[in-house]
């Protein structure tokens, strides 16, 4: 059965006509991708509750409730204030490791500074009401320094790991005069950040004792991370990355590593011009697990766990933006084997998130003023 919900009309459910599911042939059998969930403004990202049903966040500014029978909410009370200009807006989401006792949701969003027309990226937590309405006691736990006059790169992917810390995926807000501060510790801009729940900064973190850094960097030199998951074999945090005009690149995050952006890159400008390295490179830049020349641009990560696909078993899967399709990254265990694009050029989503399903089935998040939830399965 297919499922579809309105905004406008009171969260009335209807049914969508079968004739919108479509077959697809992938290198392991035949697969159907269907409507769940339309009537979403501009969706970024999406969480599953224990109870089956999710959160999704629409750039705008909305968090919505959607049942597990495809009702959307009206927008949850107590989100943060977001810039919703550019890349900006409400972004990602996520639940408390704790979350049946706690109740704490995370939401990434971009955060106005105190000079006008600056921004970053924040974190905001807040506890969810049992009636699925409001969040209450919100608080800001991390707040990207510094601020800038950029609606792009972002970043903003959540992830705990299996000890319960808070990764953040921060973007280096694209402008030549900026993206440089990547490479500095004393700016959170391209950064991985590692964070307790309330915000605290973790003792073991690599760059606590460091003079001039900022306690909550786990690693530096990235672009604009857009995905996020973790190996379900290592327990290691992953990401998927933006590249210039070229060079995206999937990358195994390592405790205080440097992963060389913008010294070094497969990509050029997107005027074409060369980026060409600095004479001397650092001796400890790390490369990528994989790059993709041209950009599919990458957004989302997902390391497939789930029965209803076997032979996809610890793959990752990520959408794609630009390219509009979402691409399996075939894995044994940590090494990349290759990779395969699902749906075919004429595939006209373009893919924001990627989430495993409680059934199993993975859920996709099309970028769309009309935004939509597609259910892709073995059935």
């Amino acid at each position: 059965m297919f499922k579809t919900s309105l905004i406008a009309l009171a969260c009335a459910t209807a049914l969508v006509t079968p004739a919108l599911a479509q077959t697809y042939e992938t290198e392991h059998g035949a697969v159907t991708l269907e409507p769940f969930v339309e009537g979403l403004e501009f969706p970024w990202g999406l969480v599953f509750l224990p109870d089956e049903s999710m959160l999704v966040t629409e750039r705008p500014g909305n968090l919505r409730h959607v049942t597990a029978n495809g009702e959307i909410s009206e927008p949850i009370a107590g989100v943060p204030e977001v810039v919703y200009e550019g890349q900006g807006g409400l972004l990602d989401v996520a639940l408390d490791p704790e979350f049946e006792t706690n109740r704490y949701v995370y939401l990434s969003f971009a955060e106005a500074g105190q000079e006008e027309g600056t921004n970053s990226t924040a974190v905001a937590r807040g506890v969810l009401s049992e009636d699925m309405t409001e969040l209450t006691d919100v608080e800001v736990i991390f707040s990207q320094q510094p601020k800038l006059p950029s609606t792009l790169h972002f970043g903003s992917r959540l992830t705990f790991d299996n000890d319960g810390y808070l990764f953040i995926t921060t973007g280096e807000r694209s402008d030549a005069e900026f993206r440089v501060q990547a490479q500095d510790l004393d700016s959170h801009l391209g950064k991985v950040i590692r964070i307790l729940p309330d915000g605290t900064v973790p003792e073991d973190n690599p760059f606590v004792d460091t003079e001039g850094a900022l306690p909550e960097i786990w690693s530096y030199g990235h672009r604009n991370m857009q995905g996020a998951d973790l190996h379900p074999e290592t327990g290691q945090l992953w990401v998927a990355e933006h590249g210039p005009r070229g060079g995206d690149e999937l990358n195994k995050v390592v405790e205080g590593g440097n992963f060389g952006w913008p010294l070094l890159t497969e990509g050029t400008e997107y005027t074409g011009d060369p980026i060409n390295p600095p004479e001397e490179l650092p001796e400890d830049l790390i490369p990528a697990e994989r790059t993709w020349v041209p950009s599919p641009a990458p957004s989302g990560l997902l390391f497939y766990t789930g029965e209803m696909f076997p032979e996809w078993q610890g793959d990752a899967f990520f959408g794609a933006l630009a390219g509009t399709d979402v691409i399996r990254v075939d894995l044994d265990g940590e090494e990349v084997l290759g990779d395969e694009f699902l749906f075919g050029d004429e595939f006209p989503h373009r893919i924001r998130d990627v989430v495993q399903g409680p059934d199993d089935a993975i859920y996709l998040v099309t970028d769309a003023e009309a935004g939509e939830i597609l259910r892709l399965s073995a059935e």
